[in-house]
């Protein structure tokens, strides 16, 4: 058995050197590959082999970008070669490859019982996901756009996040939904609301919103091991953009914890929050206030349930002030919840008002001009960190 392991380390290294030329998901998808082949039963000897030669392929490779759409795509590799029970669902996800191509090569890889195309019948396909989860499957349920959840939000809700409860802990749900979540462009009312908020007031929900490919990456492996119910919300203006990543992101055992934001750029003088596509604003609006002498702390929640209120809270007795972003409507957001925590923990270090930033409370139009004047913009970020810092002059 070792010689056959000794073989595919080998045909790994080799394979991984030729790719080093290509791209990174080619690499990540190959390791995927072997370890298909080698039955999911890897020895301690294999897994060595194979580490070694994916830090030879990943050591130059420390400033190679990937796209979130590739991100996601590798995970899913990843992930279904290593537990065979982990299966996608959804429109369009298997013979068109998905409707952002996000499951691109999965129906070639893993077959139509792993990749499952279903009828434009979201309750139908979504119940029939939160019955295989309670049955030991690992079920991840794609939609064309968070929006169609409303559709199936009565066995997301009813059905698999309560399960666990009233069962007094006997039935687990593991189970992920994912899609783009939020504004796209032109797609008028019916298809441009934010979720986060919606599905972060439920408890027995953990809600996730990745910004970068390592969060992709990271977060939906956490997501899809997790033995309960985990809401994904990706974003379809993110799924081209490119990030740096690491050898360590591109590992296949590398995973984010649930709960735990990120500090994306420290600083001293204000705290902004944002998640998802409004953490790229957030830093560009840094990256402004800096040229006025601004010190901004820009935080990525990553974790809309649980909500990491140390990390904000800390941020916050650091620097005296907060600004909250969201595209979402402003009633009831995320950025309510935030300020509540901070007025609760932390209000005797505040030096200023908070500043809510947030989805203009109408539905959305339809017209581009308004349409920009709807969502959050980076001028309105600096407006707004420039009030709390007393220099809106």
């Amino acid at each position: 058995m070792h010689r056959n392991e000794f073989k595919l380390g080998l045909e790994f290294s080799s394979l991984s050197e030729k790719s080093c030329q290509g791209s990174l998901l080619e690499e990540i998808n190959m390791l995927g590959l072997l370890r298909q082949r080698a039955g999911g039963n890897v020895s301690w000897i294999m897994e060595q082999g194979i580490r070694a030669a994916a830090s030879r392929a990943f050591s130059s490779s420390a400033k190679e970008s990937m796209t979130v759409r590739d991100a996601l795509n590798s995970t899913l590799v990843e992930e279904m070669s290593a537990d065979p029970k982990v299966f996608l669902m959804g429109e369009e996800v298997g013979e068109y490859q998905g409707a952002y191509k996000i499951s691109k090569g999965l129906l070639e890889k893993f077959g139509p019982d792993r990749v499952l195309d279903t009828p434009i019948t979201e309750a139908g396909f979504t119940g029939i996901a939160v019955g295989a989860a309670y049955h030991g499957l690992k079920p991840i349920v794609e939609f064309m756009t968070f929006n169609f959840s409303m559709q199936a939000i009565d066995h997301i809700i009813n059905s698999a996040a309560k399960s666990n409860y009233m069962s007094a802990g006997q039935i687990s749900v593991p189970i992920v939904f994912r899609g783009p979540n939020g504004a796209a462009a032109g797609v008028g009312a019916q298809h441009s609301q934010c979720y986060a908020a919606w599905y972060a007031a439920c408890p027995g929900l953990k809600v996730l919103a990745p910004y970068s490919s390592e969060d992709a990456r990271g977060l939906l492996k956490a997501a899809i091991r997790d033995p309960d119910p985990v809401v994904f919300l990706e974003n379809e203006l993110l799924y081209g953009e490119s990030f740096p990543v690491s050898a360590e992101v591109l590992d296949s055992n590398f995973c984010l914890p649930i709960g735990k934001a990120k500090i994306e750029r420290e600083g001293k003088d204000v705290t902004i929050t944002a998640f998802s596509k409004m953490v790229g604003l957030a830093l560009q609006a840094a990256d402004l206030l800096a040229k006025e002498d601004i010190s901004a702390e820009v935080i990525n929640l990553r974790s809309i349930r649980p909500l990491d209120r140390r990390t904000i809270n800390d941020s916050v007795r650091k620097t005296n002030r907060l600004v909250t972003v969201e595209e979402g409507f402003p009633q009831h957001g995320v950025g309510a919840e935030i300020c509540a925590s901070v007025i609760e923990d932390s209000f005797e270090y505040l030096d200023a008002p908070i500043e809510r930033i947030a989805g203009a409370d109408v539905p959305m139009p339809y017209a581009a001009n308004l349409e920009r004047l709807a969502v959050p913009q980076v001028d309105d970020i600096v407006r707004a960190a420039k009030r709390s810092c007393f220099r809106s002059r």
